[in-house]
């Protein structure tokens, strides 16, 4: 505010709102869906890019170094594409191995996606937990050290599955895979022992959520199955702050990118449309192996 004391006229300066931030999802394919969708809720101002390295998918089949220099050129190549303000990181692979290197290299924040080992040991009272995860995230020294800090007194079963993120991608293009073999990946979850069962299995991987409701159908007992996608939207929102009020992104606005695109099918566009990303590009980078 300003005061001209000849005039006795009072001038309130506008305050223009913070612009709307844009934000990046990144994750090798399409289990950052389900980070994606919490992160529009908790940002329904801002403008999303959901970026699919389809083109290195599964990550699990690289070398650490490899998928280092993978993950940190794709995104080199988005930030130059899109300019966000912040990169969401909805793949744990990549984010128990990678964040050092991305935040080495890149000057804005980054949120990872981690074992949710501390909010399944708070929540448990059997004290028997597991963490599904990739066959990676299980060997990574990360995920170790996360359970020796947050795992306090409960027995902690670690069960990779090489299968599970294919069945969840085969899920969303329409073509389930049968009970019997989701039954058999998360099998090695439901521990028995003296008298108490697990009753908190933490999905650690992005893709697993897209599997939740035959989870839920098909586990042997009721467990709590802990979706990472919340937490990950709480840290993204601490970072950049609320919303801004009565701001709404364009529908229309958000779009994906895919570094390949070879199975995008027209099933797969339908549910993508569906879930609030109507624009697909691509932007080709092949994955060379040595």
């Amino acid at each position: 505010m300003r005061i001209d004391l000849l005039a006795g006229t009072i001038y309130r300066a506008a305050v223009m709102p913070a612009p709307a931030p844009t934000i990046l999802v990144f994750d090798s394919g399409f289990g950052g869906l389900t980070v994606f969708s919490e992160a529009v809720k908790a940002r329904p101002d801002a403008q999303f890019v959901y970026a699919a390295d389809d083109a290195g998918f599964p990550y699990g089949r690289l070398s650490e170094d490899a998928l280092i220099s993978r993950v940190v050129s794709v995104i080199a190549r988005l930030i130059d594409l899109v300019s966000p303000d912040l990169v969401v990181v909805a793949c744990n692979t990549a984010s128990t191995l990678c964040l050092p290197a991305l935040r080495a290299r890149f000057s804005i924040p980054f949120v990872g996606t981690v074992p949710a080992i501390k909010p399944a040991a708070a929540l448990s009272r059997s004290k028997l937990i597991s963490v599904l995860a990739t066959p990676g995230t299980v060997a990574r020294d990360y995920t170790r050290d996360l359970i020796a800090t947050y795992g306090g007194d409960c027995s902690v079963t670690l069960v990779g599955s090489r299968r599970l993120a294919g069945f969840a991608e085969a899920e969303l293009a329409g073509c389930p895979v049968p009970d019997g073999d989701i039954a058999a990946e998360i099998a090695p979850c439901f521990v028995s022992r003296d008298g108490a069962r697990t009753d908190v299995v933490a999905l650690a991987c992005t893709h697993y959520p897209l599997l939740l409701e035959r989870f839920t159908r098909i586990a042997p007992w009721p467990v709590t199955f802990l979706d990472p996608a919340p937490a990950v939207a709480r840290r993204m929102t601490q970072l950049l702050g609320p919303p801004i009020p009565r701001q709404r992104a364009d529908e229309q606005a958000a779009w994906a990118v895919f570094t390949g695109g070879a199975g995008l099918s027209d099933s797969l566009r339908w549910a993508l449309a569906e879930r609030g990303l109507p624009r697909i590009t691509i932007e080709p980078m092949p994955l060379h192996q040595s």
